[in-house]
């Protein structure tokens, strides 16, 4: 393992100087500073072109003005970091990638994981439902994701997820109508009963509950005023708890491992007790000045270590399934806790003046002059956050679906499924144990590079929703001739990538045992 750590470094090291030295000869070709000057009517022009030429040391050869960029960026190894300064404002270009950096990962972290998620779930059951109109249906629409411009789905994300909604929400009484609520439901039915197993009979019985639980819950949405004053509540958290307790003891364990279940249905209980105490939590954090998000990580980790020993504590022929089922079904639970008193401060946040009954945002990272809490900045971010998240989603769920689609598929018809089949295995272990694990292998190559690939910056993204990150920050560099702020964005972007790929080299390691880094 040292080895094979001390080879990658040097040869990255390598990777990374020649690259930033190329990279700085084009960017040096590619762009011009004296360029307004040239076009300038004014009288002292030539001294101006003087000036500045002294100033940017044009004359110097290039490869003696790169020396002195590597010698200020090496100093970022010990604390002492010089990129370079915007030579119009004299702005350091640290302190414009902390901005810049700070904002991209804001953007891309939800949408990225969401992605990935979503994708790999998708994915493995239109795999697992081959040739049937789930899969068939999938297949269209990642297709059709897939091949749509970031800027069209933006611009439609605009339209119909910020415009249409803000008007429906300002509304004095906004409902859905029951032609919408009875579509919604029937869609709903026809998604599960075609991504759920089972004939004819058993087909039917998933459509009909899927349809009517989607009926209940949107007629329930309209008779409690929700879309005006959105809220949980104490009994969508009991009964999504319990739901989610089943949903997790099956991915996990099955259903089977009765400990497992108990672990996960006591986790549920613990989050419906905990809803109202958690109120008070909330109050006397704020009012000792500690509410923040180091508070509600925490209380995050606080809460995975006691449903882990939870599970350990309920035990089994496992303990350590046990206590994973519990710590599983802790985050859902957790999460739901914290919508629930984030959606308490939607009606303050939706009627602040700096709203003004237009929640959905389309500009920008925040809304300016906005006061409150930090209930009220945080619903803030996420509303800023929705369309763009959106647009990201979209588009690379598409990727994620055909890819882990295809590996499942090659996976399922291994032999070493076949032998686990034959060894009368439940399916559920058979897909979850020895299909899932190895269907993920070729996404480890995939993810960690899109990952970096978004942390670069989503240009159109960016500059379609207004906000300032990385891939804004290199275009508008470059179309403003600053070469350090360029040359900044390339080494980062450079060296994340070189960390991307073996990154990818020990998930590898880690799904299949069979490699080793060190080989």
């Amino acid at each position: 393992m040292v080895v094979f750590f001390v080879k990658r470094l040097v040869s990255s090291l390598l990777v990374v100087l020649v690259s930033s030295l190329i990279m700085y000869v084009l960017v040096d070709i590619a762009i011009d500073p004296l360029a307004d000057l040239r076009t300038s009517t004014a009288v002292n022009k030539a001294q101006q072109i003087a000036n500045r030429t002294a100033q940017l040391r044009l004359d110097d050869p290039v490869i003696l003005r790169y020396l002195d960029w590597l010698k200020g960026a090496s100093g970022c190894l010990v604390g002492s970091c010089d990129l370079g300064t915007n030579w119009r404002t004299n702005q350091q270009v640290t302190s414009l990638l902390s901005g810049a950096v700070t904002t991209t990962i804001q953007l891309v972290a939800v949408a990225t994981v969401l992605s990935i998620v979503l994708g790999v779930m998708v994915g493995i059951v239109s795999a697992l439902r081959q040739y049937s109109g789930f899969d068939y249906s999938i297949t269209f629409l990642s297709f059709l994701l897939y091949s749509l411009p970031v800027f069209w789905v933006a611009v439609l994300a605009k339209v119909f997820l910020a415009i249409d909604l803000n008007n429906f929400l300002a509304v004095p009484d906004p409902r859905l109508s029951w032609t919408v609520v009875a579509v919604v439901a029937l869609f709903a039915g026809l998604v599960v009963s075609s991504a759920l197993a089972g004939q004819g009979r058993r087909r039917l019985r998933n459509f009909a509950i899927a349809a009517v639980a989607t009926a209940a819950l949107l007629t329930y949405l309209n008779l409690s005023n929700w879309f005006k004053t959105p809220s949980i509540g104490i009994a969508l958290i009991a009964v999504s708890s319990v739901g989610w307790a089943f949903v997790m003891t099956i991915l996990s364990t099955g259903l089977r491992n009765r400990r497992a279940l108990y672990s996960a249905l006591s986790v549920a209980a613990l989050g419906v007790v905990l809803w109202l105490p958690m109120l008070y939590v909330w109050i006397y954090a704020r009012s000792a000045g500690i509410l923040g998000w180091p508070l509600v990580i925490g209380l995050f980790l606080v809460g995975l270590a006691v449903s882990a020993g939870i599970g350990l504590a309920w035990g089994g022929p496992d303990r350590a399934q046990s206590a994973r089922t519990a710590a599983l079904t802790a985050v859902p639970v957790s999460m739901m806790l914290f919508v629930d008193r984030l959606l308490q401060s939607w009606g303050a946040y939706n009627s602040n003046q700096a709203i003004k009954g237009r929640p959905i945002a389309t500009l920008g990272r925040a809304t300016p002059n906005l006061v409150g809490d930090f209930w009220i900045q945080t619903i803030d971010v996420l509303t800023h956050l929705m369309l763009p998240t959106a647009t990201l989603i979209l588009i690379s769920f598409a990727a994620y679906t055909r890819y882990s689609r295809a590996s499942m598929l090659e996976v399922m018809n291994a032999d070493y499924i076949r032998t686990a089949r034959s060894k009368g295995l439940t399916e559920r272990t058979v897909i979850m144990r020895h299909a899932f694990r190895n269907a993920l292998l070729p996404l480890a190559s995939i993810v960690p590079i899109d990952i970096i690939t978004l942390l670069g910056g989503a240009v159109l993204t960016e500059t379609v929703f207004g906000w300032f990150g990385m891939g804004r920050l290199f275009v508008v560099s470059l179309g403003d001739n600053q070469q350090y702020p360029v040359m900044a964005y390339i080494i980062i972007v450079g060296i994340l990538a070189v960390i991307a790929n073996v990154v990818a080299d020990l998930i590898y390691a880690v799904l299949d045992p069979r490699i080793r880094v060190a080989a």
